[in-house]
Parts: structure tokens; C-alpha cells; sequence
């Protein structure tokens, strides 16, 4: 595809309302049923048998420190770990232990990932194009792909802001607009779900709050599910619907996001009590930990 085809692919698409075909519209019943699912590596236990209920429609945010199985219940909607065990059922599909069940599963969740997973050498709208690999067979996926699925991939483009990047190589951007690819691959999948692990933890501040707002705000427009894993509690309260909290591969809380208070935040991420910090003494007079909750920036002392 030519710059000239992109432009005139550009004219196109925003002149006509775009509508990706999605069942959910709104949150509503059950879409996914974990049933005791739990993930263990020998003795190491990475996640214990959790039972969950996932809604049509609904940005689910999982909410813990490092290591609390965030990525690990994540992984499991996905049905990603080999060692995993219990019951996923799916609206519509059934048992994902059906083989089938599963290739169709996996065909209409779009993946999210902390380090983007892009080809670097490629450009942005071929790696928009591989959300559409599940669509084909392995032989018709050596050539290119048909108008239909190229315009899903510009239009998904056009939605995160990046259609004038579209032939760029991707190691050419920066972070933030890498993530927004890799969040226009999910689209092209045209999903019920997206799954996204980490999505803005590589990523400033401000460029976090643009990008988790950009997810957020499609899911809403198309009716999308979502879940993603952070560590960010300020971000988490602004755009869940609904917190799952995970401490040791537990889940330790499960409701609103104005329900989390205090107790519950100090039991996530076990707060060290200020005193007992092992913080080096001249680094104690340089800066000035904050503790409180919602965690705020160190301050520097004057």
C-alpha cells in the first residue's frame, strides 16, 4: 500500500461513521466464569483457586503490588498458562478446554502488553495487520491481506490517532505512540475483550494518563470489555468500573472503586510503617516520603 492509497484511505474513513460489529453494547450479563482457576509451578503457587464473574461491558481494573498474580489471573482469562487449572466458561463458547472454544476465544480478545510486543523493523499498520492473522489460515496469511481487513487495520489506526503514521517503522516512535499501536492491533481484532497487562507502566506520567485514557474511552464507545492490570491506585479509582485486588496470588478485593479505602489499599500493598524503612539517613534529609493514601509524590526538603 502506497502513501497516495493511505491518503486516499484517510479521506475515506472519516467521511463515514465507523462502526466495528459488536455484539455487547453495554455492561450486562455474564461474559466470562472462572471457576476455581489456579496456576502453580511445582510448590510455587502463582495464583490460587479463584472463582470470578467478568460482565459484558465492563472496564475491570486488576489492582496490586508486584508479584500479587496480577499478570498471572490475567493471563488465565486467555487460558495462557500451560500449568493452569480449574474451569474457564465463555458466553456463547463454552468450555474453553474445546480446543475450537478456545481458538474463537482467543480470536476476539485483543492483547495489551507492557513492552508493546511490535516488530520493530515493520511498520505501524503491518503490525496493526497481524490483529487480523486469526481471521485466515496459515497459508493465506503469506500474502497480503484482503481490502476489507486493510481497511479494519487503517480505520483501528485512525482511532488511536495514528493514521499519518500508518507507513512509519516502529521503532521509530516513541513509547506512548508504540502503546497506542499496539492498542490499534487489539482493535483490528475487532474483540468483545481486551486484555491489557501493564499497558502504561513503561510510560511518563502524563503520557500514561493520555494512553489508559485513549483504551478507556474506545471500550466505552464500542461497547468492549476490558481488563487490565496497574499498579497506579489514582489511575485505577478514574477509569475502573469495578477493582479486583491481588495480594500473594489471592484475591483480597472485589467492588467499586470508591469503596477502596484505606484499610483495604494498606492490606494490597502492605505498607511499611514510615519508621521501619530502610531508607538511608541522607537520603531521609534529602527527601520527604509521603505515606498517605492515595500515594503521593516523594517531595524534595528545602
Amino acid at each position: 500500500m502506497s502513501y497516495h492509497d493511505i491518503t486516499i484511505a484517510a479521506i475515506q474513513i472519516r467521511n463515514q461513521v465507523i462502526i466495528f460489529d459488536y455484539e455487547f453494547k453495554s455492561a450486562g450479563g455474564v461474559m466470562i466464569e472462572l471457576q476455581n482457576v489456579s496456576v502453580s509451578y511445582g510448590d510455587a503457587i502463582a495464583l490460587y483457586p479463584t472463582t470470578l464473574k467478568l460482565h459484558q461491558g465492563q472496564f475491570t481494573v486488576l489492582l496490586g503490588s508486584s508479584g500479587a498474580g496480577k499478570s498471572t489471573l490475567l493471563r488465565c482469562i486467555n487460558s495462557m498458562h500451560a500449568s493452569q487449572r480449574g474451569t474457564t466458561i465463555v458466553a456463547g463458547l463454552g468450555n474453553l478446554a474445546n480446543s475450537r472454544a478456545l481458538r474463537m476465544h482467543r480470536r476476539q480478545t485483543g492483547m495489551v502488553f507492557q513492552q508493546h510486543q511490535l516488530i520493530g523493523r515493520l511498520t505501524a499498520l503491518q503490525n496493526v495487520s497481524m490483529g487480523r492473522m486469526g481471521y485466515h489460515t496459515a497459508l493465506r496469511s503469506l500474502f497480503p491481506l484482503p481490502a476489507k481487513d486493510q481497511s479494519i487495520c487503517l480505520q483501528s489506526l485512525d482511532r488511536v490517532g495514528l493514521l499519518h503514521k500508518a507507513l512509519s517503522r516502529v521503532d521509530a516512535l516513541s513509547g506512548g505512540q508504540q502503546q497506542r499501536i499496539g492498542i490499534a492491533r487489539a482493535l483490528a481484532q475487532q474483540p468483545k475483550l481486551v486484555l491489557a497487562d501493564e499497558p502504561v507502566a513503561s510510560l511518563d506520567p502524563a503520557t500514561a494518563e493520555r494512553v489508559l485514557s485513549l483504551l478507556h474511552r474506545i471500550c466505552k464507545e464500542d461497547g468492549i470489555s476490558a481488563v487490565v492490570s496497574l499498579h497506579q491506585v489514582d489511575l485505577a479509582q478514574r477509569y475502573a468500573d469495578r477493582i479486583i485486588g491481588l495480594s500473594h496470588g489471592r484475591v483480597i478485593f472485589d467492588a467499586a472503586p470508591q469503596t477502596l479505602d484505606q484499610a483495604s489499599y494498606d492490606t494490597l500493598y502492605e505498607q511499611v510503617p514510615r519508621s521501619s524503612l530502610s531508607v538511608p539517613q541522607d537520603a531521609r534529609e534529602e527527601r520527604l516520603i509521603d505515606t498517605s493514601f492515595p500515594m503521593q509524590l516523594a517531595t524534595v526538603k528545602d
